[in-house]
């Protein structure tokens, strides 16, 4: 039997995957962590990320009108997790991480070369919800390393990413079935 709660409505909706998201300033480069990312149109091909307005990354991206959100593996979890719970007000999280800044193509906001696959990001509208607005950005590029790829296309089985399940972080891995299984 299942429990309603009505005073605790919470957008349970897992797993949710972990992206380091940069963004630029003429004062520099920043990353931020963040949990509500996902595709939300085909063609154009359009992202969402959702930010709280007190998060230093948030006026970065409204002013700059840009972000690239970088999609780390597992073995990147200890900085993902450090790029989360400090503010870019207060540290350079490049630094501290050692993780390397990489040019972006078509944007300012820099790439995270550990991370496998970067997709740089036009912000073409803000929606504010509440406590969070949503940045919707067209990509505009995507940069995928060579070692997740398979004859020149993204292969998944080679791509270890990661997730978050409030308040852990985790890896999904097992394969269930595959996109049109059922038709077959």
């Amino acid at each position: 039997m299942k429990k309603y709660f009505s005073e605790t409505r919470s957008p349970l909706v897992f797993p949710r995957p972990v992206a380091l998201v940069t963004s630029h300033s003429d004062k520099g480069d920043n990353i931020v962590t963040l949990s509500w990312v996902g595709t939300v149109c085909s063609s154009p091909p359009v992202v969402a990320i959702g930010i709280r307005k007190n998060r230093f990354s948030f006026s970065l991206i409204y002013k700059s009108g840009e972000f690239v959100i970088n999609i780390p593996e597992a073995d990147l979890v200890r900085e993902a997790d450090f790029c989360g719970t400090r503010s870019g007000r207060e540290v350079d999280k490049f630094d501290k991480t050692g993780l390397t800044k990489e040019k972006s193509k078509v944007l300012k906001a820099p790439l995270i070369k550990e991370c496998p696959i970067n997709i740089e990001c036009k912000l073409i509208r803000t929606v504010e919800l509440g406590s969070h607005t949503l940045f919707l950005g067209e990509v505009v590029g995507t940069h995928i390393d060579e070692k997740i790829l398979r004859e020149e296309k993204f292969d998944d089985k080679k791509f270890q990413p990661l997730a978050y399940l409030s308040p852990h972080y985790f890896t999904v891995k097992k394969i269930e079935g595959e996109y049109g299984f059922t038709n077959k």
